[in-house]
């Protein structure tokens, strides 16, 4: 078994509570898991590099949204943390610390990496590297194309330090004038320059555009030379306050846009070029404490060495994978209707294609006796294939309703635009609910055939975004069974009317039911274990943090009920405790893909892999976010096929994975067995086989 670099222990200093782990500390546990990836030379080394730029723009959301509103907490006054006894500064103090132990160690991969990408044949260069023919060549190019866009600041008292916005970066020069003055300058790098340029007549050789800024700063600054140079960064308080009564939602939501690019300062990262006194300076400047400041040997703003691997050739990546059309369909000839109507199909994403989904609401909108299409929004794209569908069924005169959640973090500008353009189409656009979001994945269509009116529904794990289908494990679910097709209605008609739904025949519903659902399959659990009956749990989310859940969940181990939780990201239950969670076992997957899909199994009386188990899958984890303050579905998967897919396939597929998979320890640190030629990986099993559901005619046997 090998450990993760930098593990630590997850239970916060000073914690009265040692059943469970921090929920901060077990977060930044899961970024070095991810980082951890970009160590594994068995992974080509495109794709480390991506792991690593995926794990600096994960820690960088962490400090936007986590730590920030910890320190705003501190600036309100509070001294522990709110419902728990955990002293404030001392976590402050705890996370801060990993989170630059983190920050050093992506740093440190970033720049092994780089030089492994210079073996391959791919410099990053300065200006020392660079012939007489680049330097003229760059000389012209920054000319025409970056010293226009440019506005450089004199630090004196006419001219204060300029404002930073988020994501803001620049490079500060301590300068000496002809007549021998010390001065001091800014130039902010816009949004829009690119921060790599490739010099012509070759794919091999960048050059970072704060070398770029730096090598001609005397046309700026003519006869200047340069005492010290170095580039920052800044991050600011992300989170945004909204008055969910509000009479123009969408107007307040516009003004904390804006707020946001001026929240307060929260991390500074900066070159180690610059003198300590500069560095004191900028803290200053941006009023930050010292443990706000982070001082790089490397390269800053690592997340945009995404676009440096535009540079790298093909080879350096996993082979493409081309996601598979259900056969089931196609040997509909690609009408999802009938294709549903013969039986209820799961697609597996990314392994088959996010496509189904799309064709389902095209084909809806071109469908004249298709007469209402319901859908949420939660994350999509900016040109979004599903919003042009819905536009078209609403302009050829259908009854088109969209719920699209605005307060989707980061998303709340693209979701703004959406639904603009959907209104001016036509469509009957909601907002969401007060003090609440929507985060159920879920579509519906009423066709009229043979004179009535069937529905159908389509149920997901994730989110209706083309360019994430194709990244993220998700499962997508279609049925025209009657009384789920009713519950899909019913809870379109509290979206919109607000008015909660009385009762629901299958679907379990956040904020409603969904807690004591669970509550009540564990206990029915912890029944079976003490009457000698079969029992067991399998639970796969991407967060585990409700205290209740968690601790039933003890009481279900300490009856002898066996549990197998895969929890991707965030899990503060600790396991293998002796008399507490000795029956409970936790692994993370953590792989090609980002595993997204929650599904929830209970043996119900039965022994695993049995007709009596209960299976479900969902849009919500298991946090108190999305028990009490999301709209969640929990989606009971009953048709035999189906049920046997997520069942059979997918569960144990995960459970038996040996290559992707770490297990938690009772101490909060990750193991991860050793590589071998036995490991086996669940995403290279889904890629190469077909998902059952979805097998139509190739289930049939050769005669």
């Amino acid at each position: 078994m090998s450990i993760i670099p930098n593990t630590k222990p997850l239970i916060e200093s000073g914690a009265k509570d040692q059943t469970l782990f921090n929920r901060e500390l077990s977060w930044l546990a899961f970024n070095e898991r991810v980082l951890a990836n970009s160590f594994d030379t068995h992974i080509p080394l495109g794709e480390r590099l991506r792991f690593v730029t995926i794990a600096a723009n994960n820690l960088d959301e962490f400090y936007m949204i986590r730590l920030a509103g910890l320190f705003q907490l501190k600036t309100r006054g509070f001294k522990t943390l709110p419902e728990q006894n955990t002293v404030l500064e001392n976590l402050i103090s705890q996370i801060t610390d990993r989170a630059k132990q983190l920050d050093i160690s992506q740093r440190e991969q970033l720049n092994l990496i780089l030089n492994e990408c210079t073996n391959a044949g791919v410099f990053l260069i300065e200006e020392a590297d660079l012939s007489q023919t680049e330097i003229e060549w760059l000389k012209n190019w920054y000319e025409g194309n970056i010293l226009p866009l440019l506005a450089p600041t004199t630090l004196d008292p006419s001219h204060p330090f300029p404002f930073i916005q988020n994501y803001g970066k620049g490079v500060f020069f301590e300068l000496k004038s002809p007549i021998g003055e010390s001065i001091n300058s800014v130039i902010l790098i816009p949004e829009n320059i690119q921060r790599f340029v490739k010099l012509p007549n070759t794919n091999s050789r960048i050059v970072s555009i704060e070398t770029v800024i730096k090598m001609f700063i005397s046309i700026i600054y003519p006869q200047h030379l340069i005492k010290s140079s170095g580039m920052f960064r800044l991050l600011r308080d992300s989170e945004i306050e909204i008055d969910d009564e509000a009479d123009d939602l969408i107007r307040q939501f516009e003004s904390a846009l804006r707020a946001r690019r001026r929240g307060n300062a929260i991390n500074l990262s900066i070159s180690d070029e610059l003198s300590n006194d500069i560095i004191a300076y900028l803290g200053r400047e941006m009023h930050l404490q010292d443990n706000q400041i982070t001082i790089s040997s490397g390269p800053i703003g690592i997340p945009d060495f995404f676009k440096f691997l535009n540079f790298l050739d093909s080879s350096l990546f996993f082979t493409p994978f081309e996601a598979r059309f259900p056969q089931r369909i196609l040997d509909f000839k690609g009408d999802c209707f009938a294709a549903i109507r013969n039986k209820d199909i799961i697609v597996h994403h990314p392994y088959e294609s996010f496509d189904v989904v799309l064709r389902f609401l095209q084909q809806a909108a071109a469908d004249p006796q298709v007469l209402t299409i319901r859908q949420t929004l939660y994350r999509t794209s900016a040109d979004s294939p599903i919003v042009k569908a819905l536009v078209t069924a609403a302009e050829t005169g259908k009854t088109v309703s969209a719920l699209i959640e605005i307060k989707a973090r980061f998303d709340e500008e693209n979701n703004i635009q959406l639904a603009r353009r959907l209104e001016r189409a036509g469509v009957q656009v909601a907002y969401g609910l007060a003090h609440m979001k929507i985060h159920a994945k879920l579509s519906l269509v009423t066709r009229k055939e043979a004179g009535q009116l069937v529905s159908y529904a389509h149920y997901g794990t994730g989110n209706y975004h083309p360019v994430t289908a194709k990244i993220y494990t998700d499962l997508s679910y279609f049925t025209c069974n009657p009384a789920i097709c009713r519950d899909a209605w019913r809870i379109f008609n509290y979206l919109t009317s607000h008015i909660k739904p009385e009762k629901l025949e299958k679907v379990i519903i956040s904020p409603f039911s969904s807690f004591n659902w669970f509550i009540k399959n564990i206990d029915s659990e912890i029944q079976s274990a003490k009457a000698g009956k079969p029992s067991g749990i399998w639970m796969k989310a991407n967060s585990l943090v409700d205290k209740d859940i968690i601790h039933k969940l003890y009481e279900a181990s300490q009856a002898g009920v066996k549990i197998h939780l895969i929890v991707r990201g965030i899990c503060c239950l600790r396991p293998q405790v002796k008399g507490l969670s000795e029956n409970i076992t936790v692994t993370s997957i953590i792989g090609r893909f980002l595993e997204h899909s929650r599904i929830y199994i209970f043996a119900n009386g039965g022994k695993f892999l049995s007709p009596k188990n209960t299976v479900i899958m969902a849009s919500g984890d298991l946090m108190p976010r999305n028990l009490y303050r999301r709209v969640e579905t929990f989606i009971p998967l009953e048709n035999e096929t189906v049920r046997a897919q997520v069942l059979k396939q997918v569960i144990v597929a995960l459970l038996q994975d040996t290559s992707n998979c770490w297990e938690l320890m009772s101490d909060g640190k990750y193991m991860k067995k050793e590589k071998s030629q036995d490991n086996f990986s669940s995403h290279t099993y889904f890629m190469q086989n077909p998902s059952l559901s979805g097998l139509g005619s190739l289930a049939v046997p050769n005669k």
